[in-house]
């Protein structure tokens, strides 16, 4: 979980902040993720780490987006965090070891729920540099992924873990949904676009 209601408001020039009721959110998911993924090094090493837990609504927003990737069963990359396989603040660092242990430099792609501003709630971020898991709960969590998708499940500022429980998960369910398609989506055409490339390498 990743409630950071200071940094939502932000918008640079590498990310992307989108409603999800807005009409073309997914082409504009995939279109900024296509953006980052040209940053990867290797179509071997593509790593989607889903943090969350299913203990608590709001905060089941990685783990959903985990077990619909998962349901694809896709080579083009490697998952972790899954509803049966949560990745959570107890085996966080245990998980990015294991991941820098089994794959050479991967390119890490970081998914967790958030909290933010009223106005930002029900939007979807995607931006480089890594996710900071427990920062809005004051824990100490390693950082995650080279680039990050975040949803804003509700609004952040007091009683985070109460607000957390008390999300609807209609909401969770739908930015869930969303994430999931559009990364789907983003890495099946990068991998198109790149696969000629990495051919002429060779």
């Amino acid at each position: 979980m990743n409630p950071s209601s200071s940094t939502v408001s932000k918008t640079e020039p590498s990310s992307l902040k989108i409603s999800h009721t807005d009409p073309g959110i997914q082409s504009a998911i995939i279109h900024r993720l296509l953006f980052h993924l040209h940053q990867a090094h290797s179509l071997k090493n593509l790593v989607i780490v889903c943090v969350g837990t299913d203990r608590s609504t709001g905060d089941a927003l990685g783990p959903l987006v985990g077990t619909s990737l998962a349901q694809r069963k896709s080579p083009l990359f490697h998952l972790y965090g899954t509803l049966d396989e949560p990745v959570h603040a107890v085996n966080l660092q245990e998980t990015l070891d294991k991941i820098h242990r089994l794959h050479d430099d991967p390119f890490i792609i970081g998914i967790d729920a958030c909290l933010g501003q009223s106005s930002s709630v029900g939007c979807i971020q995607v931006a480089e540099g890594p996710l900071r898991p427990g920062a809005g709960v004051n824990k100490e969590l390693p950082p995650v992924g080279n680039i990050h998708l975040t949803g804003i499940v509700n609004v952040g500022g007091f009683m985070e873990y109460f607000v957390l429980q008390n999300t609807r998960l209609s909401l969770v369910m739908k930015l869930s949904d969303i994430i999931s398609k559009g990364l789907y989506s983003a890495i099946t055409e990068w991998h198109y676009r790149s696969a000629p490339l990495a051919a002429q390498e060779k």
